[in-house]
């Protein structure tokens, strides 16, 4: 960076928190558990109940070398991300980050597809919640479950935890039930060797484009980041835990699909409540529905949350209208969820919940392309990550995104 350009940098990083101090803040209630949570609740949500059976249709019998891509990279979008949440806790996360490292434009970017990708997530976890609970009402309880949990996230941040902590122990409790009675059965797949090839290498890159969207949810830990407290602390070691208890468990969930279902699962709008069904009968199956809704419902929670933060500060910066800037007396900056939750609305009623998946991998890859160069801006003593971390998950974001775009047009 030359003389000129970095006094250039530090005027308008300047001028940027001058305007963040005079603006509207949010409150910092969060610790280490409550961001955890969160992460969790949104991790644990639409993908392991509903991302298996559009990733297996492309990655077929390769569906565990797509799992463990995705968990890569998102391991490194992580680190880039905490190393910059370290440096700027304010809310926005990579919308934020690039615009204080990269200019406004990269910040722009990085905010647009992050709203457009969650709230194309959030109608994803609607349709789930609608799919588990009465598939032939999918829409509609879809619209129902966005109203009722907006109204919850509009009552404080402090609520939004707690309902998160709620929803991630009680998914993680029956996870890990399904899982012992898939091995203690006996059941497993008719025709496990019939299980379909990958559609090449493309088809298992776009898989784990499709699975990347099921870890994202620690995103969500750096969009609260103004309402954490001792954020350079809490925030890397929230998303630290959350990702690696998520990643063990997605581990154990795609090989009891792959044990008990195997090609089945292509065909099944609720694999998991069909290997539960297999395994322990009916009413096991009626306890992993209902914990499918619950987890779809924390993750929606969640990524309303996020995205309402987000709108919040683009608003603030002057990238959105600044009407989003207005706070509740519950410290929540009420209109933009309120728009976050009209935009799943959107999402629900017209789209399904593999194009939505495949939509949200494209645009939050995008946006995590843009915290890897904010990353590369980062000076030594700043915590900046080895070069290696954001030049690798730059390049695997790139790729992935791309192979997913075409993947998802070609194939229809």
């Amino acid at each position: 960076m030359t003389a000129a350009a970095r006094q250039k940098f530090i005027s308008d990083w300047h001028a940027l928190r001058v305007t963040s101090a005079s603006a509207p803040q949010l409150e910092r209630k969060l610790g280490v558990g409550g961001a955890i949570a969160i992460g969790l609740a949104s991790m644990l949500g639409t993908g392991v109940f509903a991302a298996w059976t559009p990733a297996l249709g492309w990655a077929g019998s390769w569906l565990l070398a797509s799992l463990a891509l995705a968990a890569v990279i998102a391991g490194l979008n992580a680190w880039s991300t905490a190393a910059l949440a370290r440096v700027h806790p304010q809310a926005g996360g990579a919308y934020a980050y690039g615009r204080a490292r990269l200019g406004r434009s990269a910040g722009v970017i990085a905010g647009t597809a992050f709203v457009v990708g969650k709230v194309a997530s959030a109608g994803a976890a609607a349709l789930t919640i609608g799919a588990y609970l009465a598939p032939d009402h999918a829409r509609a309880i879809a619209v129902v479950a966005i109203i009722v949990v907006v109204g919850l996230d509009l009552r404080g941040v402090t609520r939004t935890a707690s309902a998160a902590a709620v929803s991630a122990t009680l998914v993680v409790a029956v996870l890990l039930v399904l899982a012992v009675l898939s091995v203690t059965s006996g059941a497993q797949a008719p025709a496990i060797a019939a299980l379909s090839q990958p559609e090449g290498l493309a088809g298992v890159v776009a898989a784990a484009g499709l699975m990347f969207v099921a870890f994202a949810g620690y995103a969500r830990i750096a969009t609260l980041g103004e309402e954490v407290r001792d954020p350079a602390r809490v925030i890397p070691r929230a998303m630290a835990v959350s990702l690696g208890i998520v990643c063990g468990l997605y581990l154990v969930v795609a090989l009891v699909v792959l044990h008990i279902l195997g090609p089945v699962a292509v065909r099944s709008s609720a694999p998991l409540a069909q290997v539960a069904s297999i395994v322990a009968g009916d009413g096991m199956a009626s306890v992993v529905r209902g914990a499918a809704v619950v987890a779809a419902g924390g993750a929606l929670l969640s990524l309303l949350a996020g995205i309402g933060r987000t709108l919040f500060a683009m608003a603030r910066g002057g990238d959105a209208p600044s009407g989003l800037t207005a706070i509740s007396a519950h410290g929540i900056a009420y209109r933009a969820q309120i728009v976050a939750a009209g935009g799943a609305t959107v999402v629900a009623l017209l789209g399904g919940i593999g194009d939505a998946l495949a939509l949200s991998g494209v645009t939050i890859l995008a946006y995590y392309g843009v915290a890897h160069l904010a990353a590369l801006r980062l000076e030594r003593g700043e915590g900046r990550p080895p070069a290696v971390v954001p030049v690798l998950g730059l390049a695997g974001c790139v790729i992935i995104a791309v192979t997913l775009v075409v993947m998802a047009v070609t194939s229809r």
